[in-house]
């Protein structure tokens, strides 16, 4: 078997032809490209970061897009006149931008930004003049960015470099010599991370420096993370900011506290002492109070985040949406009486006023996410002024996300960023599918259904399965559904019991139980697609991503009702995983009751590499070749034990790619689905009656 470099991802038995041919190579008479294809995704921004300005009259916000040369996401700041709806870009060129955040008085704008060579450094654009400048000289990228009260200076969140172990000296090296590269030494529980990689020695700590520029000043230290959001108390002197300080850190993901850094002496002072994450928090504006989010850990899979209000002196902590059952995402104060926030609900995201009583509110629905929509999760960011302004970012289930404004009531649109050339594409429709599970409970479904398809004609169908398995799909754009559903194929897309925004009872009936009655949850829902006449029962595709990775494994090894499959990203065995992710100390803790070498055959019964004999569905492996969430080694077991079955298979490696990061550049995603649909259409059935496949198909 030879292993191929086709266009960027390294495939294992497959070739696959990628329909990404540019609208030049086409000939004149063709005309324009109706169908969403693999090269739409560069064209494709969204909007993200919403922030408006202290009186509620302008909103920066990050315009997210591709830059075709470099393959990769390129952030840009555009600034929004409320009243009037123009827009202006405001910090664009070569390089990034992104976190834009408005000084108290509205007259300035900190903001991060990169030349694409160089750290990200910290700038500030003064607005009356139009004039920005570069505040920092920095080694490391400056983030959770704060303003201080009176806007003489800025808050951020930095790492600080540190020294690894030293066990041993090495020889003397002559000089001019090319030796190997000296031994890494690793102590850390943790020691890599998604998106990250291998640590570096350090810590993150927080920083001031003055809006005028210069140098700055370092005020939190030790061997720990400092993190953010920051919030500083009415006078400045105060910075507070969430950490896990405890003396275990490293092995208690879950125990993050609020704490009060005195800007002064840089003495901390812990405010909150429980068991369990506080993060996130917030001053009201007269400085009596700070709001912030968490829950009480007791090593359940799922907990919702609450909303949680104490006096400045850590007094009087306690619960304002503990009768919500839902889980709190963001807290903004409007106000000392009121505190917006986000949270999802049967897959929707919505914005909501909560008083200092816990009553709850709705005031605006439908936020969605400008960014990584490469599957239909639930996403969206907003932000509010001192009288009650939100800006927001929402979408459709065909368009990315634009800027919304609201003053309390329905939203008004202020951008359309897809409007022009979208407007020739023929997009995929989406509905609300009904869907009854084995034990009577509503499960929430939504069906993409080919553009090209007749009114009662059958279609192959795909059952895409998030992951998570903690999350939650939603009536939101995806450009992964909108592509198989122009190669002719309509998709379901679930949230199964396990699935976030349904409540803790609702996440929490996998807990200890995963996978497990989910597969009956997605089963139902593929029986409701054929019993809702669009589905062909007998080109049946399933596939997902990471926890919906899992699920497709486990579903190959429970039925044989599907033509082919591909498990992207997947856990195969629990052990191997739990032992080799980049956060170690999770899965024993939250997933199951002991560790793997107590309670072996637990893990064991709950891998889909136990079912792995039952497999005859032909199934792809796919996974990024720098995941260290759910590492490569999980989907190598999986093809080497298909192989050894003799169950076709292929290994798709994305190079580079992270876990998170699978579909970050534009022609890797595009790629990656082509394989998948070229994988489905090797073994999809084709009668008369059937439409040809659109996407090119592979051959062996």
């Amino acid at each position: 078997m030879t292993m191929r470099l086709i266009s960027g991802i390294m495939i294992a038995g497959l070739a696959v032809a990628l329909p990404m041919a540019s609208a030049d190579a086409r000939p004149a008479e063709q005309g324009p490209e109706r169908a969403f294809t693999g090269a739409d995704l560069f064209n494709l921004q969204g909007a993200t970061d919403p922030q408006i300005s202290p009186d509620g009259s302008k909103i920066a916000y990050v315009r997210m897009g591709a830059d075709i040369m470099t393959d990769k996401e390129k952030p840009e700041i555009w600034l929004i006149d409320v009243k009037s709806g123009e827009q202006a870009p405001i910090a664009t060129g070569p390089g990034a931008y992104f976190s834009p955040r408005w000084s108290p008085d509205g007259g300035r704008l900190a903001y991060v930004a990169t030349d694409g060579e160089g750290s990200p450094q910290l700038f500030v654009r003064w607005m009356a003049n139009g004039e920005a400048t570069r505040i920092t000289g920095l080694p490391d990228s400056p983030h959770s960015l704060a303003w201080s009260p009176d806007g003489k200076t800025i808050a951020y969140v930095m790492r600080v470099p540190g020294e690894s172990m030293k066990l041993g000296k090495p020889p003397a090296k002559p000089e001019g010599a090319k030796w190997a590269e000296p031994l890494q030494i690793i102590d850390r529980v943790t020691y890599r991370i998604d998106d990250a990689g291998y640590l570096k020695p350090g810590f993150d700590h927080i920083f001031l420096v003055s809006a005028d520029g210069g140098a700055p000043r370092q005020l939190s230290f030790g061997k720990y993370d400092d993190g953010g959001p920051l919030s500083f108390s009415p006078d400045g002197g105060t910075i507070y900011f969430s950490a896990n300080r405890s003396p275990d850190w490293q092995r208690e993901l879950m125990n993050s506290e609020v704490y009060a850094l005195d800007v002064a002496t840089g003495n901390v002072r812990a405010l909150t002492s429980r068991n369990g994450p506080d993060a996130s928090p917030a001053v009201s504006p007269d400085g009596r109070r700070i709001a912030y989010i968490g829950f009480d850990d007791v090593n359940r899979s799922y907990e919702n985040n609450e909303l949680y209000v104490m006096n400045r002196d850590g007094s009087g902590a306690h619960s304002l949406t503990a009768g919500l059952d839902r889980s709190i995402d963001d807290a903004q104060w409007v106000g000392n009486d009121t505190i917006m926030v986000s949270y999802d609900d049967h897959g929707v995201k919505r914005v909501a006023r909560v008083d200092l009583n816990g009553n709850v509110k709705p005031v605006v629905s439908g936020l969605t996410a400008g960014s990584g929509v490469d599957r239909p999760y639930t996403g969206g960011s907003f932000s509010v002024s001192k009288r009650g302004t939100i800006a927001y970012t929402r979408g459709t289930t065909q368009r990315p996300a634009n800027v919304y404004v609201s003053g309390g009531g329905d939203g008004r649109q202020l951008t359309a960023l897809n409007a022009t050339w979208m407007a020739a594409k023929a997009m995929a429709p989406v509905k609300k599918l009904p869907v009854t599970a084995p034990d009577g409970r509503a499960i929430d479904a939504w069906l993409v259904t080919p553009p090209t398809r007749k009114s009662g004609e059958r279609v192959p169908l795909i059952l895409e399965i998030h992951g998570g398995p903690n999350a939650a799909y939603g009536p939101s754009f995806s450009t992964d559904d909108q592509l198989y559903a122009a190669a002719g194929y309509a998709v379901l897309y679930v949230n199964p019991r396990g699935s976030t925004s349904y409540g803790e009872e609702f996440a929490n009936l996998i807990d200890r139980a995963y996978p497990g009655t989910d597969y009956d949850d997605l089963m139902a829902a593929v029986d409701a697609a054929i019993a809702d006449g669009t589905a062909d029962p007998d080109n049946l595709f399933v596939t997902g991503g990471s926890g919906g990775g899992v699920l497709t494994a486990w579903i190959v090894g429970k039925t044989d009702r599907f033509k082919a499959a591909a498990t992207q990203k997947p856990v195969i065995n629990w052990t191997s995983e739990a032992l080799t992710m980049d956060m170690t100390t999770f899965t024993s803790r939250y997933w199951f009751d002991k560790k793997p070498w107590e309670a072996p055959m637990k893990y064991w019964q709950r891998s889909p590499l136990s079912l792995v004999g039952n497999v005859k569905t032909p199934t792809l492996v796919v996974v990024g070749s720098n995941d260290y969430r759910t590492p490569v080694s999980e989907a190598e077991q999986y093809y080497a034990a298909l192989q050894i079955r003799g169950v076709p298979t292929a290994l798709v490696k994305v190079p580079g790619a992270s876990h998170h990061g699978i579909a970050g550049r534009p022609s890797q995603s595009a790629e990656k689905v082509a394989a998948i649909l070229a994988w489905f259409d090797k073994y999809r059935d084709t009668t008369p009656g059937d439409a040809p496949p659109i996407a090119n198909s592979g051959t062996d």
